[in-house]
């Protein structure tokens, strides 16, 4: 035989592999059966072999002849089961309609690893937040919004999970705000404009506890808020909303400083429709609070807009933009404790302001499963201040990232590059310009065993560059001083594990731990100015690294018609070099590393939906108990010559006890709505346990302090109370009783927060 019949024989049994396995095609569209909407990215499984559904729901796959199982799974939808027989050359059509599930713990997540996963099977906390109780609670600002969610405090715009965070007034966030996957915060300060977030076009809200750097870098140290807005459905549909709030008379008579009535109104209008393959949403919201703070008043007006254009079946493009201008006045603390709605003179400002994103964007799916986004924002934020406060800066954002399903593995591997480049110009910092650059790369595996065990496991690198260009400060002779120019550069690798096993049908035991990293804002860094107390800036400031760990357990519930999950978990951070403002030696704030801290505690949250004693009802409920300590806290006097950093920490905080400032140890939120024929009545109620410690030097510095703090006890109690009347589908009034007792209460030292009040609104769909 000679060579050439030798190659010729692989080619011939080849051949005759590829004519035995005669192959068929199955297509078809998959839907939601309640909307008949497509589902994009619905899995397609055949043994061995898969696919992903298009942009219009459409699948197309290969398969040998014969007799096979098909399985078709969609987070939060029924998995449907098919048995097919196919003949050689054939073209089978198969169209399914997927049914959604009710189970809560089935609930479509995406923040945890930047696709579709159930609630039960996620490896960390996560908590959702839907529209709906947004908006029957008229909560205009999204940091209203997440005071409903357990284990979540906002500290005058300052989110705090877990006891993570405490307060710095506007500088350094460790909980990231993303708006559809992508970082808002301030260039400057790392902190979140909540008013520029469209709750109007809010499809759900996803705030994830504990660290979350390896997927989402700096400034997820303490966790994420993720706010993922909506996209049209086959019908248009349009909302719109106005609602009325009057603040009465508080019960302190001392306190009442007006003659009208203080007030507050808002109004939306948002509008969503496909255009073939046009996809458009549209959004409006206006904003007038005249406070019941003398001289406060926030006045605004946002416009919103959300686009996507399917090129192909495969191929997508769209372009989101979003615009807040407004103006809006405020003062730091009050001028004395029984005149609390009266400012400080000194600390009063008025700022106008305009900022906005724009946000281009491309997705592509492959026929092999894998996905492709380009992400890309750009953000400007221009503040007019008046006392010396005015700010200008800039971002631009930019990612990459590949995603790719293994499903006979039952693997997700997604990665990632991310660039970011900021300019920042403010008299805040000196009266002159700061640039900044961040790169990453990341990578995460979602990896399933045995049909009951996730595990993921996720890597991020992250380089940051900080450019100064020097500047000289003073204020008099009291302060003074020459901040040298300088590049700095640091980088840092960040790692995270999670594990999910389902034990039984409706429990959930998970695990995590997560390092977490924040390099400081330029304000941390640099901020010079004056709020009625002097704040000077810390070039030496270092960044913060942790990491935070998490046992819990999620099981699933079902009492009659009633379903939904009770979810314990204890929970542990540790803080290396953590930042805080403290008061220096020349009695001025400034940003410093506090050394370690550790925070551990537990958590139980309730949530449910569903029939009660034969009415709809749904619940959100939970309880926090947090344990914040210093690594170093020295109570002993401090020395003239400064003292340890054990000594710092303890002169600065309020309390002799070693507890990190701003910090509630207890928490309980609760929220209840059930409807009767086409009412729906609800009650909402917060408790916040007093807060051990705060500054010390507030006591001196803020009127009347002192004798408010003795008189509130261990804490307070709030509660609201809700109705609404339904007159058809469309067509809804609302009436909300706010601090039904009208307590005086404070989230922070001197500022009072709203007497009683009665909100009446309106929504309407058409």
């Amino acid at each position: 035989m000679n060579k050439r019949h030798l190659f010729t024989i692989p080619f011939l049994l080849m051949g005759g592999i590829l004519m035995g396995q005669q192959l068929a095609t199955l297509t078809g569209q998959i839907t939601d059966n309640a909307t008949q909407e497509p589902l994009i990215a619905a899995t397609i499984q055949i043994g061995q072999k898969g696919t992903l559904t298009d942009f219009d729901g459409n699948y197309s796959i290969s398969i040998n002849e014969g007799t096979h199982q098909l399985t078709i799974r969609y987070v939060g939808y029924e998995t449907s089961t098919q048995t097919i027989e196919v003949k050689a050359g054939e073209t089978l059509s198969l169209n399914l309609a997927l049914e959604p599930v009710t189970n809560l713990l089935q609930t479509a997540t995406v923040t945890t690893g930047k696709f579709d996963k159930p609630l039960g099977e996620v490896t960390v906390s996560l908590e959702v937040l839907q529209p709906d109780l947004i908006q029957s609670t008229n909560k205009p600002a999204l940091d209203d919004a997440l005071q409903k969610v357990p284990g979540v405090t906002v500290i005058d715009g300052q989110a705090n999970i877990r006891g993570g965070s405490g307060f710095s007034q506007g500088a350094g966030s460790r909980v990231l705000l993303l708006v559809d996957d992508i970082p808002i915060l301030n260039a400057d300060a790392g902190f979140p404009n909540w008013d520029d977030v469209p709750v109007e076009n809010v499809e759900q809200i996803e705030v994830v506890k504990g660290a979350a750097s390896a997927l989402y870098g700096s400034a997820a140290l303490n966790g994420i808020v993720n706010v993922r807005t909506t996209f049209p459905s086959l019908e248009p549909e349009t909302k719109a909303s106005i609602a009325y709030t009057n603040y009465f008379s508080p019960k302190d008579k001392r306190l009442k400083w007006w003659d009208s009535a203080p007030y507050h109104l808002i109004a939306s209008l948002s509008h969503k429709q496909k255009f073939n393959k046009f996809d458009l949403v549209l959004g409006g919201f206006y904003n007038k609070e005249e406070s019941f703070n003398k001289d406060n008043y926030n006045r605004y007006g946002r416009f919103n807009i959300g686009t996507r254009y399917r090129i192909s079946d495969r191929l997508s493009v769209g372009l989101n933009a979003n615009v807040n201008a407004g103006e809006s006045a405020a003062f730091f603390y009050w001028s004395a404790d029984t005149t609390a709605y009266i400012g400080s003179a000194s600390t009063a400002t008025a700022r106008s302001r305009v900022r906005y994103n724009i946000d281009p964007y491309l997705v592509y799916f492959e026929k092999g499963g894998a996905r492709h986004r380009i992400l890309t924002r750009y953000h400007e934020v221009n503040n007019d201040n008046d006392n010396n406060q005015s700010n200008y800066s800039y971002t631009l954002y930019g990612e990459y990232q590949y995603q790719k399903r293994f499903q006979a593995a039952d693997l997700v591997l997604t990665g990632g590059l991310v660039a970011r480049a900021t300019r920042v110009e403010a008299e805040l910092y000196g009266d002159t310009t700061f640039t900044s650059q961040n790169l990453a790369a990341y990578l995460q595996f979602d990896k399933k065993f045995f049909d009951r065990l996730n595990v993921s496991l996720g890597l991020r690198y992250e380089d940051n560059v900080l450019n100064n260009p020097g500047f000289t400060y003073s204020d008099g002779a009291f302060l003074g001083g020459v901040v040298e120019p300088s590049e700095e550069r640091e980088s840092k690798p960040v790692l995270r594990v999670g594990l999910n096993y389902q034990l039984a049908d409706f429990t959930y035991l998970r695990g995590s731990w997560g390092q977490g990293y924040r390099f400081p804002t330029i304000a941390e860094k640099f901020i010079f100015t004056n709020a009625g107390f002097p704040v000077v800036p810390n070039p030496t400031l270092g960044s913060e690294t942790g990491w935070s760990g998490e046992l819990g357990i999620k099981q699933g519930f079902r009492l009659g018609g009633f379903e939904g999950f009770v979810d314990l978990a204890a929970f542990t951070m540790r803080y290396q070099d953590m930042i805080e403002f403290n008061v220096n030696s020349q009695l001025a704030f400034n940003a410093i590393n506090v050394g370690g801290t550790n925070i551990s505690g537990a958590e139980v949250s309730i949530a449910g939906k569903g029939d009660l004693f034969g009415a709809p009802t749904t619940i959100l409920a939970g309880y926090s108990y947090v344990d914040p300590r210093f690594e170093e806290f020295d109570p002993t006097p401090l020395p003239a010559d400064g003292g340890t950093l054990a000594q710092r920490n303890a002169n600065n905080s309020s309390s002799s006890e070693n507890i990190l400032k701003y910090r509630s140890r207890h928490t309980i939120k609760f929220d209840m709505e059930t409807q009767i024929k086409q009412f729906n009545i609800g009650l909402e109620s917060f408790y916040n346990s007093k807060l051990v410690a705060i500054d010390a030097i507030f006591f001196l510095i803020v009127p009347g302090l002192k004798d408010f703090r003795d008189n509130i006890g261990n804490g307070f109690w709030r509660h609201n109370i809700r109705a609404a009347y339904r007159f058809n589908e469309d067509f809804k009034a609302s009436v909300i009783l706010g601090n039904v007792t009208n307590i005086a209460y404070t989230f922070r030292p001197g500022l009072l927060e709203e007497p009683r009040n009665l909100t009446v609104r309106l929504d309407y769909k058409f």
